[in-house]
């Protein structure tokens, strides 16, 4: 299973201090932190490890494009590296109208409070992808950015382009829906 570990957002603060001040080696350490988690990120859009390091190259090169002007990030470095990512898997391949499921494991966070770990443990890995298919491409997204990428309401809300309301109920519908779909007599999903 996938650890996803995301920097300390005391750190991300002064990370982003430290790159809007032009320093290089905070270009760096982005990169080093950051380069992971997107890249997991691009491949579970994609589904593909080359175009998911195509995409994660360009979200750095437009990060040290945007230093010093109006579109480099301001508040939330993350969110930005993300949704700069969302944005160019959408520019470059086009909407997906739902995500690559075969290794559902790697985007479940291993942590005894995610509900994810506890379905994959109780429920067969099988009937867990099939369930996640059945979802919408939103209501997959929204699983893999909270639970997947731990990110929080606001940054999800920020990368999907919603308010943290429309996230709240999008979350709530997509954990509502998979457990309905995951307590269905096993006969039907066959």
């Amino acid at each position: 299973m996938f650890l996803m570990v995301l920097p300390d957002i005391v750190d991300e603060n002064a990370l982003l201090r430290r790159l809007r001040q032009g320093e290089e080696a905070a270009v760096i350490e982005t990169y080093e932190r950051y380069f992971s988690p997107l890249y997991h990120y691009a491949h579970l859009k994609l589904g593909n490890r080359d175009q998911a390091q195509d995409i994660v190259s360009e979200v750095f090169v437009k990060l040290i494009e945007s230093l010093g002007r109006p579109s480099a990030p301001r508040e939330n470095l993350r969110g930005w590296l993300f949704s700069v990512a969302r944005h160019q898997i959408s520019r470059t391949y086009g909407e997906r109208p739902q995500l690559p499921l075969d290794d559902v494991e790697d985007w479940m966070s291993a942590t005894d409070s995610n509900p994810e770990l506890f379905l994959s443990e109780t429920i067969p890995l099988e009937r867990v992808r099939h369930a996640l298919r059945m979802l919408t491409a939103d209501h997959q997204e929204v699983l893999i950015l909270r639970f997947g990428q731990r990110l929080s309401m606001k940054e999800t809300a920020d990368i999907m382009g919603k308010s943290v309301s429309a996230i709240k109920s999008l979350q709530f519908r997509a954990l509502d829906t998979l457990r309905l779909i995951l307590t269905e007599p096993e006969a039907t999903n066959g």
